[in-house]
Formats: structure tokens, C-alpha cells, sequence
């Protein structure tokens, strides 16, 4: 797993709907990060943008987990949306500090911006990610469509994520969109995800795709169809992707990221998927 051509990812690890069809029926709460992570290479850390753990949960995380594992927790929403990156050094030194155990196994750091945070704001963040390391492996996430105007204020957001080497995440969520809104999670979904322009622009080495999926899994092969094309090019360029997969309540997520996965394992080469833990307990047979 130490070479992967792309990290293959779901928004959480923990999900009690999933207990029969991926866990396995005897699996506790405190074992499902181990086995999520026997199958998929990185998850998103929602978690952290509610609330920071304490220090025992992250060793926890640490100990679940394994060196080819890769976590991108988000900064918490009191410095990414409540401060909206002002005033909040001391706030992330503390953040940092109480997730370091687990800083070797970071993948990316996710600064998901708020619809309030314009282009005119640039210099706030520019100001902000200077606070980190050089290289530190940063992932921005703008939801003004201020940033997706294909104007000047759009070009220097990129440019200077190009010359900073920071990733531009991708929101895609066509899908999600194109679902009737005929109950209550697809409703539910529609009024909190971003319905913003899909710009597969890649600004450094771990471009990463959120895809937000329709609830009828057939119907995100059209969606994915120009990731296809795309994926397989950055990886060709030598980028390692990361690829994200939702669906509106998650309960189907896993077995929607196996499909995806499926049909882009038929355009690039990919390392096989263990099984998922729930099938017999054969954590190491190829799922294709």
C-alpha cells in the first residue's frame, strides 16, 4: 500500500448502518477505525471540525490505524468559520498539540471555508497558512462562487495555491443535486451540501475529489464518467489523488466507493481493495 496510485476515502469510519454489510455483526464501536482501515486508505475527520479530542482519542486513532493510513481532519469550525481564520494562533497551536500523535499519518489538513469567506479575503488566508511549516500538506475548500468565476479573482486563488504547493478541493456534487427531493435525507442533504461549479483544477501533488453521490448507486456512473478521464491523468502526472465518496445519509457510501473504484480500475492501474470485513472475515482477498 506504500505506493498508491490514489487514496480511496470515506467522510467517516464509524457508521452503525454499516455493522452487517461492512464491520461484520461482532464488531464493537472501538474496533471500526481498524476495520475501515484494512479496506480504505484515508477517511475524512469530520469529527475534528465540531470538536477537538482529547489526547487519549487521537492515541486511540493512532493505534487503529496504520503508517499507510492516511487521515485529513478538517480545522475546527471556531477558527475556520466562528473566527473565520483572525485572531486564532494560540487556538491552532493547541489544535496541532493535541492531534501530534498523529501528525506522520496526516495526508492532508483541510481548511474548509465558509460561503462568507470572498476572494477579497485572500490575503486572510494567505496570512494564515503561513503560520504552518513549509510543505505541511494543506487542503483549502472555498464555497464562495466568488472563487469559481473564471475571472482574476479566480486566477490568483489558484496561482497562489500553485506557488504554495497547496491542494484545491474539489466539491462535486452534481448528484446529490440531480436526486429528487422526495424524503427526508435527500432533502436534508440538499440543504447542507454546497451546490457550487465542479472545476478539476489540480494546484499541487493530492488533489482531492469529494464526491457527493446520488442515493441510487447506478446513477453516479454518469456523474463519474469525466473522473474517468481525470483521475487517471493526474496520476499518469505522477499526483497521487484522493478520492472522497459520499451519499446523502452514508449508509451506502462503502459500497459506492467499490463501485467507483471498480470502474476506474478499468482505466488505470490500481491496487486491489481488500474485502470488506463483514465477508467472511477474509480481510486480504482481492474485491477485484
Amino acid at each position: 500500500m506504500t505506493d498508491l496510485p490514489l487514496r480511496l476515502g470515506l467522510t467517516m469510519w464509524s457508521h452503525n448502518q454499516w455493522q452487517q454489510s461492512f464491520y461484520g455483526s461482532g464488531t464493537k464501536p472501538a474496533e471500526r477505525l481498524e476495520k475501515y482501515a484494512s479496506v480504505f486508505h484515508t477517511v475524512e475527520g469530520n469529527t475534528t471540525f465540531y470538536a477537538t479530542p482529547n489526547l487519549i482519542t487521537v492515541r486511540n486513532w493512532y493505534a487503529a490505524s496504520h503508517d499507510n493510513f492516511r487521515f485529513t481532519f478538517k480545522l475546527p469550525k471556531a477558527i475556520t468559520h466562528q473566527q473565520m481564520l483572525k485572531g486564532c494562533q494560540a487556538q491552532l497551536k493547541e489544535f496541532m498539540h493535541v492531534m501530534a500523535p498523529l501528525h506522520e499519518r496526516i495526508g492532508q489538513w483541510t481548511i474548509q471555508l465558509p460561503a462568507a469567506f470572498t476572494p477579497a479575503d485572500l490575503p486572510t488566508l494567505q496570512k494564515f497558512c503561513a503560520l504552518f511549516p513549509p510543505n505541511f500538506p494543506l487542503g483549502i475548500e472555498v464555497r464562495h462562487l466568488g472563487y469559481f468565476a473564471k475571472n482574476e479573482d479566480e486566477k490568483r486563488f489558484n496561482h497562489w495555491l500553485i506557488e504554495a504547493g497547496i491542494d484545491r478541493i474539489i466539491m462535486d456534487s452534481r448528484p446529490v443535486f440531480a436526486a429528487e427531493p422526495n424524503n427526508e435525507v435527500i432533502i436534508d442533504a440538499q440543504q447542507k451540501k454546497p451546490r457550487v461549479p465542479v472545476h478539476a483544477i489540480s494546484t499541487a501533488n493530492h488533489p482531492m475529489i469529494r464526491f457527493i453521490g446520488h442515493p441510487e448507486l447506478d446513477a453516479n456512473l454518469s456523474f463519474f464518467k469525466p473522473w474517468l478521464t481525470k483521475l487517471p491523468e493526474w496520476i499518469n502526472q505522477g499526483k497521487q489523488p484522493y478520492l472522497m465518496i459520499h451519499t446523502p445519509d452514508n449508509a451506502l457510501a462503502p459500497e459506492l466507493a467499490l463501485q467507483l473504484y471498480k470502474a476506474l480500475a478499468d482505466k488505470v492501474a490500481l491496487s486491489p481493495l481488500a474485502l470488506f470485513p463483514a465477508i467472511d472475515g477474509q480481510s486480504q482477498i482481492s474485491m477485484f
